[in-house]
């Protein structure tokens, strides 16, 4: 068996140890693997995070269904053996799970450590009475079961997916999750910083019979690491196991943590028992201010925005739910450059390094915590062990998440069935008292979907600060009639539908896909796709644009968010197999821009925006509507082949423009021009024969890490460097030194191709291959070639 090593440093007192390496993993069922003995060496040796369920083969067999992406899922078991130094005796010693999915029960050396149903809740353990020291071997064991299925409504992984550590802190030291900052004044010349800090003691009386005395001294450093302010608290008793010290201390001319300038200081928090360092323990700090208005909507700092979000589930595309903070990292920045401002995290607690990339990136969060209350939605899901469960699950949240400046508002719930019936009333009351306990510096919300006050019991429970609807955006212009002097938005909007590179005409027709319930959806293409133009929806949503041009010019709809950022695994309406991933993202599964993410820039950026569609590939003679999304001009002027085909430009609310044109080969040319004077030009050619592969890092030099990530697009190209728009070639990939293929994909929501073979099809013109440094600093080259394709080469660095 592996064994890992575990050494702490004498001068530190409080040791956090990744945790993530070597760990020995079996998918299925062995009762015996608990037992410290247990002989796991033919065990599949791995590094977490780690998701098993996307390393299968799809099937419309898997009891996990389409709606959770068609992949296997069952049960597993994780092991890793390690030894502790002497040097922990006396030290608390933690194992910390940020999250497992699912169901999942922890031993250390045979002792039955606890079981955590809920998959997104992050806890720890403490092994401490349990350890052996020296070189005896300790074994911790993990057995994780995701069998009972249906249980989600989306794509959800299996397995210890999130990142794992070994926590050793002093007998006395800050407890978990367990400061607390706000800022209850934020002004330009001063901010009022509040701070509650929770201490745990695992020691007795001293030797003189009296209880131990220690010093807090809490310190604020800025970005650069400059101290800006200190309070020390003498002479703090603890009088009990676990006590709570406030504290207030001012910054003066504070930089304020904004969306454009995401400033964040840092909170050092130390014990001292007597002179003797005890704990060292920091927290991140950002010094803003929000205020939600009825009539007005929302501001930040005291300056009007509106909330431009989007919702996001927690995959990552090809690498399942493992998670990745470069991945994550990449997601962001895509929805970033789209002009997103704001994420709605559903329809559960995300992983805390997504937390930290909001909060140094500038976006705010809505953080939720369920998808369904005691009434469940799938036979096996959370419903099941909501009694039990729901208070810890949703305290843990709260108390794990309440220190990021990112998060503004917290969502008890999404689509809450006990909305239309009266324990609606008791369960929202009781789960906003447990958040409103813990946290009362943030509105509480719940995303809902009926509008008739009187048929709501969520809303007539009077628990909600602010109202969240989704859909329905019909009704939002009356919002301030039916629900008078309540703050609103809309939680959920769109669930439009799209396939990157696909084309249905006519385009100024909207169609409404799928009925609901039993009704077998026949109105759809045989290849099962849907149209890149913004003009298909499921039968509850709207077009993009629909709700857009809406919630743009109410202000006292605070914002929006999308119903999705990014295609993800799982419900894939309208369509059944092979479909197995959602149509709903501005961004295709792969981290694809769909047509309309210009849509969204052209309205939510500064920069100047000319994106025309589609592709210029069509039977010759064919009538094709040629789209532009475009902002800083007047107009927009469209050639074929030099020939001018008009000018057209926006008027009243429309969203972009359009012409209807005779195809014929050569050549598009859009102008765009502001007083006469020309802005942006974009072309568009008639691709010729397939001829060679491109290969484009988004990022050449990477971090020698073992986790980096870089995200290579592949484009199959004419000999001019146009894009194919239907290639469909099988590009198959090899990586040589210091790296390896974590995942493929091409974005097509019913490619049953595996995530982690060595090839794609590409769709469209284009896949996608993610390469994994390793720990061994050199070049990595890839190479990728298709049989009558002059195949690519690309060069990466990791160092």
């Amino acid at each position: 068996m592996l064994c890992t090593t575990v050494a702490f440093a004498q001068n530190e007192p409080r040791t956090i140890l990744d945790f993530n390496k070597d760990w020995r993993f079996y998918l299925g069922d062995e009762a015996k693997a608990k037992i410290i003995t247990f002989n796991d060496s033919d065990w599949r040796t791995l590094n977490l995070p780690h998701d098993w369920s996307i390393e299968g083969q799809f099937s419309k067999h898997h009891l996990s269904t389409t709606q959770e992406g068609a992949l296997p899922t069952g049960i597993g078991w994780y092991r890793k053996a390690f030894t502790v130094s002497t040097s922990a005796k006396g030290k608390a010693v933690f194992i910390e799970f940020d999250g497992i999915y699912r169901n999942s029960e922890v031993w250390i050396n045979g002792h039955s450590l606890g079981i955590r149903p809920y998959g997104y809740s992050s806890f720890r353990y403490e092994l401490s009475t349990y350890l052996k020291f020296g070189r005896e071997k300790n074994v911790l064991a993990v057995r994780v079961d995701n069998s009972a299925q249906p249980n989600s409504r989306w794509y959800t992984g299996s397995g210890i997916y999130r990142n794992v550590r070994l926590v050793t802190t002093s007998q006395i030291a800050v407890n978990q999750w367990g400061t607390f900052v706000t800022t209850p004044t934020v002004t330009s010349q001063k901010a009022v910083i509040a701070l509650q800090t929770s201490i745990r003691k695992a020691v007795g009386r001293t030797s003189k019979g009296e209880l131990p005395t220690i010093r807090l001294v809490s310190t604020i450093l800025d970005a650069a690491g400059k101290e800006v302010a200190t309070q020390t608290t003498q002479s703090v008793r603890l009088i009990d196991t676990l006590i709570t010290v406030s504290q207030q201390v001012d910054v003066s001319n504070p930089i304020l943590w904004s969306v454009e300038k995401p400033y964040l200081y840092k909170l050092v928090t130390r014990i001292y028992n007597q002179n003797r360092l005890e704990d060292r323990y920091e927290t991140p700090l950002g010094i803003r201010s929000f205020k939600f208005d009825p009539a007005t909507g929302f501001s930040l700092n005291g300056q009007p925005m509106k909330i431009l979000g989007v919702c996001l589930h927690h995959d990552l595309g090809a690498l399942g739910a493992a998670v990745n903070r470069r991945a994550m990292q990449r997601q962001l920045e895509l929805l970033k450059a789209m002009g997103c401002n704001a994420i709605r995290t559903a329809h559960n607690p995300p992983a805390p390094e997504f937390l930290d990339l909001c909060d140094e990136m500038g976006f705010l969060v809505m953080d939720e915590a369920f998808d369904m209350w005691k009434k469940k939605k799938s036979k096996q899901d959370y419903g099941l062990t909501w009694d039990t469960w729901h208070k810890t699950d949703l305290e843990d949240m709260v108390r794990r998440d309440r220190n990021h400046p990112s998060i503004f508002i917290w969502s008890i719930g999404n689509e809450i069935r006990e909305q239309f019936d009266s324990t609606g009333i008791t369960i929202a009351n009781e789960l906003a008292s447990i958040v409103k306990t813990l946290d009362t510096t943030r509105p509480v919300t719940s995303a809902l979907t009926e509008n008739i006050p009187d048929k709501n019991f969520i809303y007539r429970s009077g628990a909600l600060d602010i109202l969240g609807f989704n859909y329905k955006h019909e009704a939002y212009a009356d919002f301030p009639k039916t629900f008078p002097n309540q703050v609103v938005l809309a939680s959920e909007t769109g669930s439009s539908l799209q396939t990157r590179g696909h084309y249905d005409m006519p385009s100024d027709s909207v169609r409404m896909w799928g009925k609901g319930g039993p009704t077998k959806f026949t109105d759809g293409n045989p290849d099962w796709t849907a149209s890149a133009y913004d003009n298909e929806a499921a039968y509850w949503g709207s077009t993009h644009e629909q709700t857009w041009k809406v919630i743009k010019k109410l202000p006292h709809m605070a914002g929006l968010f999308i119903w999705t950022g990014f295609d993800y695994l799982g419900e894939p309406h309208p369509y059944p197999w092979p479909a197995r991933s959602s149509y709903f993202g501005i961004l295709d599964l792969a981290g694809f821009p769909k047509d309309v993410y210009y849509l969204y820039q052209s309205e939510w950026t500064n920069k100047p925006v000319l994106h025309i569609f589609p592709h210029w590939n069509w039977p010759k003679g064919k009538t094709v509507d040629v789209w532009a999304y475009y902002n800083q001009a007047d107009e927009v002027e469209l050639f074929l082949n030099d020939k001018s085909l008009g000018v057209q430009k926006k008027t009243g609310d429309e969203l972009h423009v359009m012409w209807r044109v005779k195809y014929e080969p050569g050549t598009l040319k859009a102008v765009s021009r502001k007083n006469g004077r020309e802005v942006l030009i974009r072309t568009m050619s008639t691709a010729g024969k397939p001829a060679k592969i491109q290969l484009i890092a988004d990022r050449t030099a990477l971090n020698a890490d073992g986790k980096d990530l870089s995200f290579i697009t592949v484009n199959v190209l004419d000999e001019q460097g146009n894009l194919i728009p239907d290639a469909n070639h099988l590009i198959t990939f090899s990586v040589n030194g210091g790296g390896t293929l974590v995942g493929v994909d091409n974005g097509y929501q019913a490619s049953l191709e595996s995530f982690k073979a060595n090839y794609r099809k590409v769709y469209n013109g284009k896949c996608l291959a993610i390469i994994q440094t390793n720990e061994k600093a050199g070049r990595i080259r890839v190479k990728a070639t298709s049989e009558g394709l002059q195949g690519a080469e690309i060069e990466l660095v990791s160092q």
